[in-house]
């Protein structure tokens, strides 16, 4: 079962799982999920799409009979600066969530699990590149507690329970089918007026990105790899971009060279968002596996493909 499987990482991922020769069953409410992601699997048999709500138990218990012998939990709330606004989102996208996931599972005797988690839960001052023993861990965003949190249950799910469980700290994913995000969010921006972009902050804001393809490919290579009872990775790549250095991509990808970039001021986007991030990713390398895309070339690539999935290419 993949949770939130028709989004944007887990239709790749499914993609991924498929061509691998496993059945998949699709867990997604569609919030932010398109069955045209994974349609041609659906059509084909390899995967069947279920559209419930992971907040409520029952429909995840019911799902959860039909012979299911790993998760793979990536649904989540996909907007951060939302749970700013109604506080409650995180708790029941995320941390209830999880729970309802965990707990089916263990009544239906599933003991296998991944979970996206995310750079986030580190919090603003860890050192940088920040290794996965990191700690204490001290979010600063409702989206973060509530990664943080399903964590927690899921180590607790593994020690009281014996089930193995591999955790992903996500750096940030990009690439095709993207629904949101900083470069998603430029470009709509220039096709709404093409002379001015804005963006939130001062623009110094830089963190690791790594395209979808990548993320996907990590998640299926680390699994295969490790069978320790909690495996705990950080996926990313070797560097770091920043806002200021997307704002040009994106304009110069669009064609609109004569946009004035214009910065809203102030060292972060958002309330809740962490200025600078940089996973350490020794873990993920020593394992064997290593990305094909920087930050940069996924940046460029995400805006490539999105442009023309968008429709605004020439």
């Amino acid at each position: 079962m993949v949770t939130g499987g028709a989004g944007f990482i887990g239709s790749h991922l499914i993609d991924r799982l498929v061509a691998e020769g496993d059945t998949v069953l699709v867990f997604d409410n569609l919030s932010s999920g398109q069955t045209s992601f994974i349609e041609h699997h659906l059509n084909s048999g390899a995967a069947e799409h279920i559209q419930g709500d992971l907040r409520n138990f029952e429909d995840v218990l019911s799902a959860m009979g039909q012979g299911v012998d790993r998760v793979i939990h990536l649904a989540a709330n996909p907007d951060i600066r939302l749970g700013t606004r109604v506080t409650d989102t995180d708790l029941q996208q995320g941390t209830v969530s999880t729970y309802n996931v965990l707990e089916a599972m263990r009544r239906h005797d599933v003991k296998k699990i991944a979970f996206a988690s995310s750079s986030v839960v580190y919090g603003e001052d860890a050192p940088l590149p920040t290794p996965e023993n990191h700690g204490p861990c001290l979010p600063i965003s409702l989206y973060g507690a509530s990664k943080q949190a399903g964590e927690g249950l899921i180590s607790s799910w593994v020690g009281t329970f014996g089930f193995q469980a591999w955790i992903f700290r996500f750096a940030n994913i990009i690439g095709a089918r993207g629904t949101h995000g900083v470069i998603f969010d430029f470009i709509h921006k220039l096709k709404k007026d093409s002379t001015r972009l804005e963006v939130l902050g001062n623009g110094l804001q830089e963190k690791s990105y790594m395209e979808v393809g990548d993320c996907v490919d990590a998640i299926v290579h680390v699994m295969k790899t490790t069978d320790d009872s909690l495996n705990l990775y950080n996926l990313g790549s070797h560097d770091t971009a920043s806002v200021r250095r997307i704002a040009e991509i994106v304009v110069e990808v669009t064609g609109c060279n004569d946009a004035r970039i214009e910065y809203t001021g102030g060292d972060r986007g958002w309330a809740g968002d962490v200025p600078r991030a940089r996973l350490a990713i020794d873990k993920m390398l020593e394992s064997g596996f290593d990305v094909s895309m920087n930050s940069e070339d996924a940046i460029r690539h995400t805006a490539e493909v999105l442009l023309k999935e968008i429709g605004l290419e020439e």
